[in-house]
């Protein structure tokens, strides 16, 4: 599993006209399992996805799709971790996909 942090290195009024593109990136991904939870940082510097379901060679593969990436507009820093304690009933959202 990993905690990819994007880094905005353009400032916001440069980020959003593609946020739309990015969005549709990041469904795109929800609907084939990769990720599990994405959003904003706050103060809005960036943004957090959890992804799954990859190695890293593959998440590489599937960030250099994002447009933030294409149009150098962010970067991102990787942490890959192994998930081994849970809130109860939290379980299910790290559990590899069907």
């Amino acid at each position: 599993m990993f905690i990819v942090l994007l880094h905005y290195i353009q400032p916001l009024p440069a980020i959003d006209p593609h946020m739309q593109q990015h969005r549709d990136f990041l469904d795109r991904h929800y609907r084939a399992g990769h990720f599990v939870v994405s959003g904003p940082q706050m103060p809005r510097i960036g943004g957090v996805i959890l992804a799954r379901n990859l190695d890293r060679l593959q998440l590489d593969a599937v960030l250099a799709e994002d447009p933030f990436y294409r149009e150098r507009l962010a970067r991102y820093e990787i942490i890959e971790f192994n998930p081994s304690k849970f809130a109860d009933g939290a379980e299910h959202l790290f559990a590899p996909a069907n």
